[in-house]
C-alpha cells in the first residue's frame, strides 16, 4: 500500500473514532427511559413484518405477529453480534502493535456491540413481559458463533457487512409516521442505527485490508465460505418460522386450520429472509463492495445459491 493510501485509509479509521465518541448513548438513560412494551403497539413496522404478507391475519393479529417477531429480532440480533465482537476483537489484535487509531477504532466498535447485545437482552426480558408464555428461541449463539468464526475472515466480514448494511435500512423502515407503532422499539432502532453506520466503514475497510492478502483461488474459496454462512442463517430463519408461526397458532385466540398454519409459517419465513437476508443482499453499497472483490462468475454464484432460498 502506498503512503498516500495509508493515510486515507488511516483517517476513515480516525473518523469512525471521532463519530463514535459524538453518538454515544447510554441504554438507560437514553434508550429505555424508563419505559415499558406496551401490547396495543406493533414492536416491528408494517416494511419489516412483512405485515400484508399475513393474508389471513385480522388487524390485531397482525400486529400480534410483529411483536412476535419483535422478541425475535432481538434474539436474532443478540445471536449474530456474538459472533461479529468475536471477530473484531481478532482483527484489533491484527493491528495492536501498528495502527492505533485503528486499534481504537476496533476496540469502540467491539465494546458498542457488547452494549448492543446488553440493550438486545433487555428488549427481549421487557418483550417477554408483556406477551404469552411459551414463546422460544433455541438457538445457542454462541455455538452459532463457534460455527461462523470457523470459516475464513473474508467470508465472516462480507456476513457482517451485510448485517451492519440491513440495519440501516431497518432504521429508514421503523421512521416511517405510524402511530401504532411502539415509540420505544423506534428508539432502538434509532440508537443501534447511530452506531452502526461507523461500524459498516470498519467492516468495509477490514474486508479490503483481509482481500489485499488472498491469492485468486483463496478468494474462491472464500466465496464458497460465504455461501456456506448464507445458507446456515437461512436454517435458522426456517427454524425460527416454525417456532414462531407454531407460537402465533396456539395463543392467537382462534382455531387455525392447517392449510393457514402453513401460510402463516411461509409469511414469517419470508419476513425473516426480508429482515435478516434481503434487505443486506439488495442494499447498493453491499453489491458496490462485493463486486469490486469478486469475478462474475462468483456473483452468480453467490446470486445462484441466494435464488434457491425463495
Amino acid at each position: 500500500m502506498i503512503a498516500t493510501e495509508r493515510i486515507l485509509e488511516g483517517s476513515r479509521y480516525a473518523r469512525c473514532i471521532a463519530s463514535s465518541k459524538r453518538v454515544r448513548w447510554d441504554i438507560d438513560e437514553d434508550v429505555i427511559r424508563g419505559r415499558h412494551f406496551d401490547a396495543a403497539h406493533k414492536f416491528l413496522p408494517d416494511g419489516l413484518s412483512l405485515a400484508d404478507a399475513f393474508t389471513t391475519l385480522s388487524p390485531d393479529e397482525k400486529r400480534f405477529v410483529s411483536q412476535i417477531q419483535g422478541r425475535t429480532y432481538a434474539n436474532i440480533f443478540g445471536l449474530v453480534e456474538r459472533f461479529i465482537n468475536a471477530k473484531v476483537l481478532e482483527l484489533g489484535r491484527d493491528h495492536a502493535l501498528g495502527d492505533q487509531e485503528a486499534v481504537e477504532a476496533l476496540v469502540r466498535f467491539s465494546d458498542e456491540e457488547l452494549k448492543h447485545q446488553a440493550l438486545f437482552r433487555r428488549v427481549e426480558a421487557m418483550v417477554g413481559e408483556v406477551l404469552p408464555d411459551g414463546y422460544r428461541f433455541d438457538i445457542d449463539p454462541d455455538a452459532v458463533a463457534r460455527v461462523v468464526l470457523g470459516k475464513c475472515t473474508w467470508a465472516v466480514l462480507v456476513l457482517t457487512l451485510d448485517i451492519e448494511l440491513f440495519t440501516q435500512a431497518h432504521y429508514r423502515q421503523s421512521i416511517d409516521p405510524d402511530a401504532e407503532l411502539s415509540e420505544l422499539y423506534k428508539d432502538v432502532f434509532l440508537y443501534r442505527w447511530k452506531e452502526e453506520c461507523q461500524h459498516a466503514i470498519l467492516d468495509e475497510l477490514e474486508l479490503a485490508r483481509q482481500d489485499a492478502t488472498l491469492m485468486a483461488e483463496e478468494r474462491d474459496r472464500a466465496v464458497d465460505e460465504f455461501i456456506e454462512l448464507v445458507a446456515a442463517v437461512d436454517g435458522i430463519l426456517k427454524a425460527q418460522s416454525a417456532a414462531d408461526a407454531g407460537y402465533f397458532v396456539a395463543n392467537c385466540g382462534r382455531a387455525v386450520g392447517a392449510d393457514e398454519a402453513r401460510s402463516i409459517e411461509a409469511a414469517f419465513l419470508a419476513a425473516y429472509r426480508w429482515q435478516y437476508s434481503d434487505s443486506g443482499a439488495r442494499h447498493p453499497h453491499f453489491a458496490k463492495v462485493l463486486s469490486g472483490l469478486i469475478t462474475e462468475s462468483q456473483g452468480q454464484r453467490i446470486q445462484a445459491a441466494l435464488a434457491t432460498l425463495h
